[in-house]
């Protein structure tokens, strides 16, 4: 007869198994997170008038203007322009590392953005 409640000779097939994928996924995201780290992501405003170009790090790293946005009498437009742009890359690089996790979990990567890994 089968001894109740012990696990001889360690862990069952099913946790051993659970823990290899979990080190798999961790390597993963460690490797996702690496590669979002070195994305940069480009994004225009005012018709291309305005380019911003952000890290995956979430550090802008280049602006571009064109002369005919550079209007002394309108600053007010060339900022509401950089701004749009600037929103615009982080939106798209958030997009980026969602699309990346949920590859990497299976979609049920909602509640694993605070883990550390």
């Amino acid at each position: 007869m089968a001894k109740r409640g012990g696990f001889p000779g360690g862990m069952p097939g099913n946790m051993n198994n659970l823990m290899k994928q979990a080190q798999r996924m961790q390597r993963q995201m460690e490797e996702a997170q690496k590669e979002l780290e070195e994305k940069e992501i480009t994004a225009t405003a005012g018709g291309g008038a305005v380019e911003v170009t952000v890290s995956g790090k979430r550090e802008i790293t280049k602006i571009k203007l064109s002369e005919e946005v550079v209007d002394p009498d309108d600053v007010e437009m060339l900022e509401d322009l950089i701004m749009a742009a600037t929103n615009e890359a982080f939106r798209q690089l958030d997009e980026f590392s969602s699309a990346s996790m949920s590859k990497i979990t299976g979609g049920i990567g909602g509640g694993l953005g605070g883990l550390p890994f």
